[in-house]
């Protein structure tokens, strides 16, 4: 990203966890993810404690609890989803508020938000203390793929750019008067869409010209080498670390 641009879902900050090296948080989160993935579900404690280690990290960081909340709306899918489960899933089934709902059904809905949820929080907080520049050099030191990590790189850094034309374009409708009130509009709306593909297209050309005559040949060149310390690895271990012993106790007990 450009100097001085972050992201709306980062959160500028000057803790301990801001100042972790990004490929470090990284690594931590993606190990926290894999344990409580792992966990078995009929360990509802194991989740409960798992919820605590992302609370402690929160105020670690000092993310509010209604930042965090707001950005995990993008779960919601994923809730009705689940809600649904109990409903049209086979097997034993038990009354509940005079409801028959499948046991396996509730099981497998609590088995998706639970890890769900604490997959999204994760998530949120690593966006939250770590700018989307540093995430993709972080990438780039744990030696993802460079083609991967430039895809990642365009999507980021064009995202803010092809919404902001799309916004624009809303704008000129509503200002002629428009507006889509049912299904008779959807052809205007589908010709937006054409529209916005072919706008993009064509800036995605423009920039890529731009690149090549300025030396471009297939590889992003590395301005910034982050490195990181025995210490910060240990510090960013204690999240994945915490969780495992977690998991090993749910699957003992």
């Amino acid at each position: 990203m450009g100097a001085g641009h972050a992201h709306k879902l980062y959160r500028q900050g000057h803790t301990a966890v801001h100042a972790l090296p990004p490929h470090c948080k990284l690594a931590a989160a993606f190990c926290f993810v894999v344990v409580v993935v792992s966990t078995p579900r009929e360990a509802v404690w194991a989740f409960g404690l798992y919820a605590v280690l992302l609370a402690v990290v929160a105020a670690a960081a000092r993310i509010p609890a209604g930042f965090l909340l707001k950005r995990m709306l993008i779960e919601v899918p994923f809730v009705a989803f689940a809600v649904l489960m109990p409903f049209v899933a086979r097997g034993e089934r038990v009354d509940v508020l005079g409801m028959s709902l499948s046991v396996s059904g509730l099981w497998g809905a609590w088995n998706v938000l639970a890890k769900g949820t604490l997959g999204v929080a994760a998530s949120v907080l690593l966006a939250s203390t770590t700018e989307l520049r540093a995430l993709l050099l972080g990438l780039q030191r744990l030696r993802m793929p460079p083609l991967l990590v430039q895809i990642a790189s365009f999507m980021l850094r064009y995202g803010d750019v092809i919404s902001d034309e799309l916004r624009r374009m809303s704008i000129a409708r509503r200002s002629r008067g428009f507006e889509a009130r049912g299904i008779r509009h959807w052809g205007v709306l589908a010709k937006t869409a054409g529209a916005l593909f072919i706008r993009s297209y064509e800036r995605g050309e423009r920039v890529y010209l731009a690149m090549v005559s300025r030396g471009y040949a297939g590889s992003m060149p590395v301005i910034d080498e982050v490195t990181a310390t025995r210490a910060q690895w240990a510090y960013a271990a204690v999240l994945p670390v915490t969780a495992l012993a977690v998991c090993l106790m749910g699957w003992t007990l």
